[in-house]
């Protein structure tokens, strides 16, 4: 009596025939077609404030968002067309506790740079 012997194979399994189909890109952050979960909230800081003047505005964005995301976002929101985007990871931080002492960390994330055409502006509040 054998423990491990072969089993025979008593029917034969065809094997299933697949066509090929075309990869869709699919963002895990657009749900529907609601960008509203994509921009955070705008970056107001004296280096993001000269930048606007030029007609780059700078937003906190969501750390899965892709471009095309930060673009169709800002799209559907100001109803501007963006000429360029351009993505910057923030690093997370230890920070220390001044009361306690303790060591904690500050989370990172993820800004856009989003550059409009000249002409185009967005309110920013």
């Amino acid at each position: 009596m054998a423990l491990f012997g072969k089993k025979q194979k008593t029917e034969e399994t065809k094997p299933v025939a697949t066509t090929p189909v075309a990869k869709q890109a699919v963002s895990t952050t657009n749900v529907g077609g609601n960008f509203a979960h994509i921009l955070k909230n705008p970056r107001i800081t004296e280096k993001a404030s000269m930048h606007q003047s030029v007609g780059v505005y700078t937003f906190d964005v969501d750390p899965r968002a892709t471009k095309q995301d930060i673009a169709a976002a800002v799209r559907q929101t100001y109803k501007v067309t963006p000429h360029k985007i351009r993505v910057v990871s923030i690093p997370s931080k230890t920070t220390r506790s001044m009361r306690t002492g303790r060591a904690g960390v500050k989370s990172g994330g993820k800004k856009a740079y989003v550059y409009l055409k000249s002409g185009e502006t967005i309110t920013v509040s």
